[in-house]
């Protein structure tokens, strides 16, 4: 009987020498560590020789491996750069905007802040004086302060407490056409000699001025409370002129002794003069006398004529 020989040999679709065959828990197909004669180039002992080398389990995990260096080694597509926010868009980035709320289309600094030209506070789109002086007080406009409304800034007003309505010059004082202390406003006398001494009206002092008003209790040396605005208005008139030196002369009406009215006119002319010393006139400018009853200037057998004998004067010294 004749020996035969069995050979065991399995095949597959794939190579049967493929180290990537999914069948094989060594990358090689079952039996060929036994027979070392299945699959390529051994399976051309069956078949047509395989064709071209075959990739093993090694080389195909290199080749993967190599693609997946080749991937993490593209340079990534630059992303775009994030631009900057500049939230109220004046040109100046959020994170340097010192000031990041300015309206649309306002001029700014640096800074982002809107400009201030002469630093006055105002911004320059709502400064309607946009060249103050440095250090000038301003109003929510950027222009300086005018308390009185003259015309003439606070800054450089001489007058700051002028009326209003009253024409001034450029000093912010009213206008005092004969230069005699008394503005034109309140000048009854427009037209008074240069240097001339006048009272509160602008008028020329007489030689003798009548205090019209100034008038005392019966057999009296007070002063009515009445008078003392017309003194006031005197007092003024006086200071005005610091040269100019008087006595006050006190007269009575012919009631009553010569010696009793000769004493009452003394002291009521002493506290006419008391008043004006009170109110800033120098004591060394006034001289105070009576007459008594011997310079009338009206009829004492009348109470008008009476009424016009009581009186006090000023007269001029010089």
């Amino acid at each position: 009987m004749a020996l035969i020989a069995t050979l065991n040999v399995q095949a597959a679709e794939t190579p049967y020498y493929n180290p990537a065959n999914p069948a094989s828990p060594s990358g090689m197909t079952i039996g060929y560590e036994l027979y070392k004669t299945i699959g390529c180039p051994g399976r051309g002992l069956l078949e047509a020789p395989c064709v071209g080398p075959v990739e093993t389990k090694a080389a195909a995990a290199a080749t993967l491996a190599d693609k997946l260096d080749a991937k993490l080694a593209e340079k990534p597509a630059d992303k775009p750069a994030m631009k900057p926010t500049d939230s109220d868009g004046d040109g100046v980035v959020d994170a340097l905007d010192r000031c990041p709320a300015t309206p649309a289309g306002r001029k700014v600094n640096a800074e982002g802040c809107e400009l201030d030209s002469d630093g006055d506070g105002v911004v320059d789109a709502l400064d309607r004086c946009p060249a103050t002086p440095a250090g000038r007080k301003v109003n929510a406009e950027g222009c300086e302060l005018d308390g009185d409304g003259d015309g003439v800034v606070d800054a450089l007003d001489r007058c700051p407490a002028t009326p209003a309505g009253r024409t001034v010059n450029a000093e912010g004082c009213e206008l005092d056409g004969d230069a005699d202390g008394i503005v034109d406003a309140a000048d009854q006398c427009p037209g008074t000699l240069a240097g001339e001494p006048v009272d509160d009206k602008g008028c020329t002092l007489p030689k003798t001025l009548k205090l019209e008003g100034v008038n005392f209790d019966n057999d009296e040396d007070v002063l009515h409370p009445d008078s003392l605005a017309i003194l006031e208005g005197v007092a003024a008139t006086l200071k005005r002129y610091p040269g100019f030196k008087v006595e006050v002369a006190g007269h009575t009406d012919s009631h009553g002794s010569s010696a009793h009215n000769l004493d009452l006119s003394n002291r009521r002319a002493k506290a006419v003069m008391d008043y004006f010393i009170a109110h800033g006139i120098a004591a060394d400018r006034m001289s105070a006398k009576g007459y008594g009853e011997t310079q009338p200037i009206g009829n004492n057998y009348l109470e008008e004529g009476r009424v016009k004998n009581r009186r006090v004067e000023l007269r001029t010294l010089n």
